[in-house]
């Protein structure tokens, strides 16, 4: 937002320097970004008195000027054709450079020597004007500065402004905040507004079809006004705010946009068929010629302004060509309203057409002060284009504006703040910014909000106001008091708590976390060989590359692999906690989304060669990762694997399921695609279903025994196997035997002679009584049980 340092000083009295101003707003959240001259490249153009002009002896279209400079006096060739003895004219001495880049110098045209330019608006950057040079007032002193000599504004404040201070888009805003940092009274322009004949609200009906979508709307009639060029005061002013003069009419709604905040429309009323105005949404797919000449499609979210036959604006962002004032236009119906901010916010950010209205209706104007607004531009209207303004306003306000009351606490206030200060402060705080304080209650306030505070809308609000007039900077700076409460263990309980749990797994076992995008393109997808059906595309994506959402975590992944190999990392232990998006047509966002967690391995098993031995990793350890999720983290029942044929990027691939519910799956990438992604070793990658395992998790009551006392007994046996027969099987059939001393069974061994067909696989078998201590023949008893069973069921020999 630029502030114009003189345009804010008809506001308040502030006697100070631009530099102190902008560090105490600075203070008070309104950051100056820099201080700037808009007229800087013109500051060495003076005023020059044209004493003598005589046609040039060897050019019919050019001019010898005898021009007085003040401190010398000059000859210039000119070739404007309204130049002439007596005028006041800016001129450009040599040596000077204009805003084009053009440096003047001696000349000679034709045999004629010149000294300088005579230059036009156009020249000096402060119009497209140049059918001939600038006459200037006479009133002026010659060879005197330009620049000061207008009294142009050399000193432009440029603020950036937080989205929820729509009140200070405007010199008013900063008038206001200048007031209450300085303490200085605060000075409206004057408003002497002349009306003449006739009732606009006879003239011109106003329809508004959603109160929700246009609370006020309202209008004044201007009559027999000439269209032409702004007076320089205006011209200029508006130049050093950074907006280009374009003709008075237009020029006084710019004006007033800047000056008051409030964005105003200038229709020809000539234009207007039935004299009627209707607020109401666009039809789908209809089309719409805008004032830059561009045709816009149109939805049924998109606001229109329509008059008896035809929509003539695109509401709150920008007018219609059909209905734009144009050089002989004489009758000015003035728009002046509140539109929802929502809805001028997702038109202007799909029509990729900003412009400083919507930026204004997309975060709140203020309501009461429309009228005001209003009533000033019809003034200005008046004044600089002539004609008359019609008595009334045509106005429609389904929707009145309410007051908002907040409560305030002191005491509260103060210990959110870590201050001590009294009362008086606070209420003098709400008072400068315009709001009403009732405090008869001392412990609990009533304050009313003024309406173009729209950000005021919690009590903490009023918190913060009182702190950043304060001064934020100046609260000393405290640890807080930090106190554990039962509020840990409910957030575990949370989707987040979960979140967060999975990411602590994931650091606590060496995984390093990968963050991606959300969307991928089509073509990630497709080299994966992943389906079609059940995409999300992207209406508005930032590329091609990035056009729809993920419909499964491997691209994200295989894409952070891809830009670790290119920086030279070869060992990759990466896990990505993210969501992937399946279109859903019974969702209310038509798309269901599915927690996942990915992991990636690749590279060497350790990090660093000695002391370990040189080896890749590989599906073992890709399956102890997702074996200790489920048994050590998630306390889990034990799990089963079982193959998966014709995987789409997984060869081979392992489906993982949980109490006969499949949680993941996991596997090698496909050699081919791997080449792609610049792997030149196994990539191992597992995608595992985080929502079912919450649910198991939710679902799974966890039962805790007490720590045996006595000791345990082990035994180990060998068993003979055939090749086909799995480890598994062996410790099922042993399990299913519910021996009731057996505590545990592990596979300890396995050795295979050489020429033979049978493999040789040894158990550990723990044995332990809860209450005594086991003798040898008890166990041995158990002991020789089990063997004998395992003979007997199973294809193995002792």
């Amino acid at each position: 937002m630029l502030v114009s340092f003189n345009w804010l000083r008809e506001f308040v009295p502030f006697e100070g320097e631009a530099q102190e101003l902008g560090d105490r707003l600075t203070m008070l959240g309104l950051e100056l970004d820099s201080i700037e001259d808009p007229f800087e490249s013109i500051k060495d153009i003076v005023v020059g008195h044209v004493v003598e002009c005589a046609k040039h002896p060897e050019a019919d279209k050019l001019s010898v000027c005898t021009v007085d400079l003040g401190d010398e006096t000059v000859d210039i060739v000119c070739g404007a054709p309204n130049v002439g003895k007596g005028q006041l004219v800016p001129v450009a001495k040599v040596g000077t450079t204009l805003p084009d880049g053009l440096k003047i110098k001696k000349a000679k045209l034709r045999g004629v020597k010149s000294f300088g330019m005579i230059c036009s608006e156009r020249e000096l950057g402060l119009s497209d004007d140049h059918e001939g040079i600038w006459v200037l007032p006479e009133n002026l002193k010659v060879g005197a500065k330009l620049v000061d000599e207008l009294n142009l504004e050399r000193t432009v404040l440029d603020f950036d402004i937080t989205p929820n201070r729509a009140d200070c888009l405007s010199i008013l805003g900063f008038a206001r905040e200048t007031a209450l940092a300085f303490d200085l009274p605060l000075t409206m322009p004057k408003l002497d507004l002349k009306e003449a004949g006739g009732n606009a609200a006879d003239e011109v009906k106003i329809l508004i079809d959603d109160p929700e979508l246009c609370p006020l709307y309202q209008a004044r009639v201007l009559n027999n006004v000439t269209v032409g060029k702004s007076p320089d005061w205006m011209r200029f002013r508006l130049f050093s705010v950074g907006q280009r003069p374009i003709g008075n009419i237009v020029d006084v709604t710019n004006y007033i946009l800047f000056e008051l905040g409030q964005p105003l429309h200038a229709f020809d009323l000539n234009r207007i068929e039935d004299a009627t105005i209707r607020v109401a949404p666009a039809e789908d797919g209809m089309r719409f010629t805008t004032l830059d000449g561009q045709e816009r499609k149109l939805l049924s979210s998109d606001l229109l302004i329509w008059d008896g036959k035809k929509p003539v604006a695109l509401a709150g962002v920008m007018g219609g060509l059909n209905s734009e004032m144009q050089n002989d236009s004489t009758n000015v119906l003035l728009e002046s309203a509140v539109f929802r901010p929502g809805t001028i916010r997702k038109t202007a950010r799909r029509l990729a057409l900003p412009s400083d209205a919507s930026y204004r209706f997309e975060r709140g104007v203020d309501q009461v002060m429309n009228s005001f607004a209003m009533n000033r531009a019809a003034q200005l209207m008046s004044e600089v284009a002539g004609g008359t303004v019609m008595s009334g306003v045509a106005k429609n306000e389904p929707k009145p504006w309410q007051d908002r009351t907040l409560g305030y606490r002191h005491d509260k206030c103060m210990s959110l703040l870590g201050l001590d200060l009294d009362q008086d402060f606070a209420k003098k705080v709400f008072t400068l910014e315009g709001c009403k304080v009732d405090d008869s209650d001392s412990a609990n306030w009533k304050v009313d909000t003024p309406s173009h505070r729209l950000d005021l809308e919690r009590e903490v609000d009023l918190y913060e106001e009182v702190g950043r007039v304060y001064g934020l900077d100046r609260i000393e700076a405290k640890l807080p008091r930090v106190a554990k409460s039962l509020e840990g263990t409910v957030t575990a309980e949370t989707e987040y708590g979960f979140v967060k749990g999975l990411k602590y797994w994931g650091m606590g076992v060496g995984l390093n976390e990968a963050i991606n995008y959300s969307f991928v393109g089509g073509e990630d997808l497709d080299r994966l060989n992943l389906p079609e059906e059940g995409r999300v595309p992207i209406a508005n994506p930032l590329s091609e590359d990035q056009n729809v959402m993920r419909s499964d975590l491997a691209p994200g992944l295989l894409n952070t692999l891809k830009h670790n190999l290119a920086q030279g990392n070869t060992h990759i232990r990466v896990f990505e906690v993210a969501r992937k998006f399946t279109a859903d047509s019974e969702s209310d966002t038509q798309t269901r989304e599915n927690l996942r967690l990915g992991i990636l391995l690749y590279g060497a098993r350790h990090a660093n060669e000695w002391p370990w031995p040189a080896e890749d990793a590989d599906y073992l350890d890709l399956k102890g990762h997702v074996e200790h999720l489920l048994d050590n983290h998630f306390k889990l029942p034990a799990c089963c694997f079982s193959l998966v044929e014709n995987h789409a990027y997984l060869e081979p691939c392992v489906d993982v399921r949980v109490c006969d519910r499949s949680v993941g799956f996991m596997g090698r990438v496909k050699d081919d695609i791997a080449d792609f992604y610049h792997a030149r070793k196994d990539v191992w990658l597992a995608d595992v279903d985080a929502q079912a395992l919450r649910e198991l998790r939710d679902e799974h009551v966890i039962k805790f025994n007490e720590l045996p006392k006595f000791p345990p007994s082990r035994r180990d046996v060998t068993l003979v196997c055939p090749m086909d027969l799995n480890a598994g099987t062996v410790v099922d059939t042993i399990n299913e035997m519910k021996l009731p001393l057996l505590e545990s069974v592990e596979l300890v061994a396995e050795f295979i002679p050489e020429g033979e067909d049978r493999r040789n696989l040894s158990f550990r078998l723990t044995y332990r009584h809860a209450n005594k201590t086991l003798k040898d023949k008890e166990v041995d008893k158990q002991h020789k049980r089990l063997v004998d069973e395992l003979v007997e069921k199973l294809p193995v020999s002792v």
